[in-house]
């Protein structure tokens, strides 16, 4: 089979395929191959990380470009960062040397000299962001026939980081607004390597067409993994103001297990990334070894990640912190160790940054090292559980137990990408008449829920805003305020983004902040410390210079969903006998602290726990959505029936309730009592409850953001599934 596959591909790829010494074809570019010359329909790639999933899409596409090529752009490839397709932008330039096929990027960092050249000749291969092709239909609108009339594939890649998110929703509406400039339907082709229900992707993926789907049945190959997982008490963080460098065995055993190798360290945020390698770097100084550490996050300049991310390409060791910015399929070479420091939020994730090492061949290796303050003597039972370690474990286990994956929920009601796509199309249009403009935002696949009644209700809105003016012949066109939205750049995204400050100092930049210390004061980014100089509030830009000793940074962020399955497991951890072999010696000791915990206050059959002194504790076992519902009934409906004074959170994990007059039964029996109510998403939801949580939500109509609210955020019908089990 893979003889027949390769015979069909086009010879300048047979011949690239000799020079890069591949024995043959892999199993999941044999099937891309069948089904993208045997079959009309899209494809979805679900395979592993290296396991040539991005070859298996484009030899193909690229095979049929070269027999026939396009009059226009033939090929779209959209990524959700640009470090992605700079990435693929090179192997792809390297693959198509003798090809007359032109591989073109388009995002923020590519030059206007660059885009005009597309702009003046659109023939083969365009890599893009959902932004930049935003930026693309408002303004061509009236070149995009001639840019894509002949386009014949669209390849997604990452599909998993869209799904569910209203970016992946801007995706789905640009691909229906592209499809009318496009003379024969387009093929689309969906990559990733951590979905678990295939049938919601394929979904996702064929959203807005007709054609089928096919997912390949891929075998994959059982990968060798080396997996452990280690637990530490830290102090409270402190900035380490004196010249005695304290070395804390959790920074030492974290530089222990990635010295003079090249490693990759992930952490749930940015400030966990700085602190990590400050630390790290101050431990190398004072050992007289070499500087090879480096921090990658969304606010860390251009030049420093790439920077990064070619010493993490070198055959030398290097060692990078970074959230979630190298979680996706940047090629990073030989990767020989991925730490992770807590745990992470899922299973998708753990699969994403296992996934990172292990390439070409040998063993993944990943280390979880978890963290947890020191514990006092007075310490309150919920804080004496160590929730990271359990949750590690038990992302861990349901994977290797069941190869069990998150489901994405799609957005039901994604009200602020309604507003952006409404603005957009008439901004790209310039007039249309309100049922014209009805018609096309309401026909986009995302808003399939919404009513004509809500979009009504918008544009009264928008026009009472002044952010969409209608004429004298009744026509609608965007208004002075809606066209200072709709003109600044910030507009083609559709999540938040945040203003910062860049960081200069004499030579180059760092990065940015959200505010700056006071002239004087130092802070920690690039996992160095500054100190402030002058910072210039009209230009954003704060100047330092390099200091000694370490400081303390924080943003905003760092969450995200858990699933309910992941908290159920957790509970299991807990009160199970099992022993799970990747424990090491502090783990291990953590965890059977926990377990007596666990079997001395009977976790296994009480989900509500009386602490003492009115105040109860309730360990729900619950996802967030889940979680943050039943809080909301508490709030909403508790406070005035058990009389409960006042209710701490601490989600998803547990939440304590002080009570006035009453004690655990009269709680408990209140829980109970809502499996039996009947209570819908909205009636916890008040009325004039302030709802901006998406970047648009400030131009909805507040009845619309409940709704939204309502049916995407909260859960009653999984509440009274897993209270009817207490």
């Amino acid at each position: 089979m893979s003889e027949q596959a390769f015979d069909k591909l086009a010879p300048f790829i047979q011949k690239y395929i000799y020079t890069q010494d591949w024995t043959e074809l892999r199993d999941v570019q044999v099937e891309a191959c069948r089904i993208i010359f045997d079959t009309d329909a899209h494809l979805l790639i679900a395979a592993g990380t290296a396991s040539g999933k991005t070859e298996a899409a484009f030899l193909p596409v690229l095979t049929l470009l070269h027999q026939n090529p396009s009059t226009t752009i033939g090929v779209l490839y959209i990524s959700p960062i640009k470090a992605l397709i700079n990435d693929q932008f090179e192997r792809l330039n390297d693959l198509l040397k003798e090809a007359d096929i032109p591989v073109w990027h388009w995002h923020g960092d590519v030059s206007q000299t660059r885009k005009k050249q597309l702009i003046k000749d659109p023939k083969g291969i365009l890599q893009i962001t959902p932004e930049s092709l935003e930026s693309l239909l408002i303004n061509k609108n009236t070149q995009l026939f001639r840019l894509f009339g002949d386009l014949r594939f669209i390849i997604i890649d990452e599909i998993h980081a869209f799904m569910g998110s209203e970016r992946g929703c801007q995706i789905l509406c640009q691909l229906a607004r592209l499809s009318k400039f496009v003379k024969n339907p387009t093929r689309r082709i969906g990559l990733s390597a951590t979905l678990g229900d295939y049938s919601l992707a394929e979904d996702w993926l064929r959203l807005g067409t007709e054609t089928p789907v096919i997912t390949p049945d891929i075998e994959g190959g059982q990968r060798k993994v080396n997996l452990a997982v280690e637990h530490f008490f830290v102090p409270p963080v402190e900035t380490n103001d004196t010249d005695d460098l304290v070395i804390s065995p959790y920074y030492r055993h974290i530089f222990d297990i990635t010295k003079s190798r090249k490693s990759l360290i992930f952490a749930n945020n940015r400030s966990d990334t700085e602190s990590v390698i400050a630390n790290l770097r101050e431990i190398a100084e004072t050992e007289g070894l070499p500087d090879i550490y480096h921090v990658h996050h969304g606010s860390i300049s251009t030049s420093l990640r790439e920077a990064a991310e070619d010493a993490m390409r070198d055959t030398i060791p290097s060692v990078t912190a970074a959230t979630v910015t190298l979680e996706l399929g940047i090629d990073l070479g030989q990767l020989e160790r991925v730490i992770q420091l807590n745990a992470p939020f899922s299973v998708s994730s753990f699969l994403q940054r296992l996934g990172r090492s292990g390439r070409r061949g040998s063993a993944a290796d990943m280390q979880f090292v978890c963290a947890e303050e020191e514990l006092s003597t007075e310490e309150s039972l919920p804080n004496q559980i160590p929730w990271q370690l359990l949750q590690s474990i038990a992302i861990i286990q349901l994977y290797l137990e069941e190869r069990w994956i998150e489901p994405i929920k799609p957005v039901k009601y994604p009200f602020s990408l309604l507003y952006h796509q409404t603005m957009s199309i008439l901004a790209a249009i310039e007039e249309l008449s309100p049922a014209a403009l009805a018609q096309q935002v309401l026909a986009l696949p995302p808003f399939a829920a919404i009513s004509k009644d809500d979009f009504r209700q918008l544009l009264r809105n928008l026009i009472g805003i002044d952010h969409i003016q209608q004429t004298e012949g009744d026509k609608l066109i965007i208004g002075l305020t809606g066209e200072k939205i709709v003109k600044n750049f910030h507009f083609y995204a559709v999540f938040s983004d945040t203003i910062e400050y860049a960081v200069r100092d004499e030579s180059m930049e760092i990065g940015s902040i959200l505010m700056p210390p006071p002239v004087g004061n130092c802070f920690a980014l690039a996992g160095r410390t500054w100190e402030v100089l002058d910072s210039d509030a009209k230009t954003k830009t704060v100047f330092v210079k390099q200091a000694q000793g370490q400081a303390k940074i924080s943003w905003h962020g760092g969450s995200s969903n858990i699933h309910t399955k992941v908290l159920e497991r957790m509970r299991r951890v807990l009160v199970e006998e099992s022993q799970y072999s990747y424990l090491q010696s502090n783990a291990k000791k953590r965890l059977n602290e926990a377990r007596q915990l666990a079997r001395f206050w009977e976790f296994e059959r009480n989900n509500i726990v009386s602490l003492g002194s009115k105040t109860c504790c309730i360990f729900p076992w619950m996802g967030t959505v889940a979680y943050r519902t039943l809080e909301r009934f508490l709030n909403l409906f508790g406070r005035e029936s058990i009389d409960i004074k006042k209710i701490g959170s601490q989600a998803p994990y547990f939440m304590t309730v002080k009570l006035g007059k009453n004690g655990v039964e009269e709680l408990g029996s209140e829980i109970l009592a809502f499996g039996n109510k009947r209570i819908t998403a909205l009636d916890l939801v008040a009325v004039e409850e302030p709802l901006k949580m998406q970047k648009y939500d400030e131009f909805i109509p507040n009845n619309l953001l409940r709704k939204a609210f309502a049916f995407d955020c909260l859960d009653v019908g999984e509440v009274k599934k897993i209270i009817s089990g207490w």
